[in-house]
């Protein structure tokens, strides 16, 4: 009986070594899968946070990027209503010198045509420049401002430029001022 009982407890003890294994090897597999998950919630928020820089960061640079184009057009439109505003002396500049080529006082004419080229260049070096509109020219409403239409005298000027009343002038790319034309019908 001794053996019989001698045999009973072995397995017994090989029966509770086993449940001890398979319990650390539960214990295992659970503190495993607890890593796996700990992992994966890990790698997903460095993702999801890698993300978030990336966005913020490209954000960042259109901000960057925005911000320096509007002060560079600023800059280019800082001086525009001055500009506009001495637009009507240019033109009367232009009305002196025409009344003025009749004068037989040259010299007057000559100091005139200077002050006027002065005047004219230092508005061109702050970027205004003519639009050139001649008779002839197609018109164009995005450009041209038509201020009357009159009967064509030949029907090749048809919806074409017959008379510039006022030159008109751009500065940088914005047209600040439209020339204002007839247009034959």
């Amino acid at each position: 009986m001794s053996t019989n009982k001698d045999t009973d407890q072995q397995e017994e003890l090989l029966q509770q070594d086993k449940n001890k294994q398979e319990a650390a090897k539960v214990n295992t597999d659970q503190s495993g899968q607890e890593e796996a998950s700990t992992q994966e919630s890990a790698e997903a928020a460095l993702a999801k946070e890698k993300d978030k820089f990336l966005r913020l960061f490209a954000e960042f640079e259109n901000y960057k990027k925005r911000t320096t184009r509007e002060r560079m057009d600023l800059y280019k439109t800082a001086g525009q209503e001055v500009i506009t505003a001495m637009l009507p002396v240019l033109d009367d500049f232009d009305r002196a010198l025409r009344e003025l080529e009749r004068s037989e006082d040259e010299e007057l004419f000559k100091g005139i045509v200077l002050i006027h080229n002065k005047f004219r260049d230092a508005l061109m070096s702050k970027g205004l420049e003519l639009i050139e509109v001649k008779a002839g020219d197609n018109f164009d409403p995005e450009v041209h401002e038509a201020v009357t239409q009159v009967p064509a005298p030949d029907k090749k000027l048809k919806g074409k430029v017959i008379d510039v009343i006022e030159k008109g002038y751009k500065l940088g790319d914005r047209i600040i001022r439209h020339p204002k034309v007839v247009v034959g019908n």
